[in-house]
């Protein structure tokens, strides 16, 4: 399973804290999609960037994306169809995008959440499984498509 991550520059250090932490703890080939440092950069750049080669590998992967308060990665990401990117401020707000939502995509902002939070948030969304069912139905009409 493959995990891209991206960030802005207000996002920066908290990437770069989680890319060890999944590292370490996480068995998934991690993809930094960048920046490589905390320079200014435009966060659209970078959620479209891993939207992209997202849906190019959809069945395997998942992302992270992490900006200032998250909302900008979280809108930017949702523009593409088949992204389902889930701004996360708590564990369980990952663990239930991921299980009702089948969210594909975690948005954290690095205002909003410290480090620490920023792990178990990130911890719930990767333990996190789609529960399917019922759920499912909702979802494909997210995707604007009926089962």
């Amino acid at each position: 399973m493959k995990l891209l991550v991206a960030s802005d520059h207000a996002g920066y250090p908290l990437k770069e804290a989680l890319l060890q932490e999944i590292g370490s703890q996480h068995a998934y080939q991690v993809e930094d999609l960048g920046p490589p440092n905390a320079q200014p950069v435009d966060y659209p750049d970078y959620a479209h960037a891993l939207s992209v080669r997202l849906l190019q590998d959809a069945e395997n992967s998942l992302g992270v994306l992490i900006c200032g308060t998250g909302i900008g990665m979280s809108m930017a990401a949702n523009r593409h169809h088949g992204v389902r990117a889930a701004l996360c401020t708590d564990p369980y707000m990952a663990t239930m995008a991921r299980m009702h939502n089948n969210a594909n995509v975690l948005c954290l902002g690095a205002r909003i959440v410290g480090q620490g939070l920023a792990q178990a948030i990130l911890a719930a969304f990767l333990e996190g499984r789609f529960d399917g069912g019922r759920h499912a139905t909702r979802v494909a009409k997210i995707d604007n498509k009926q089962p």
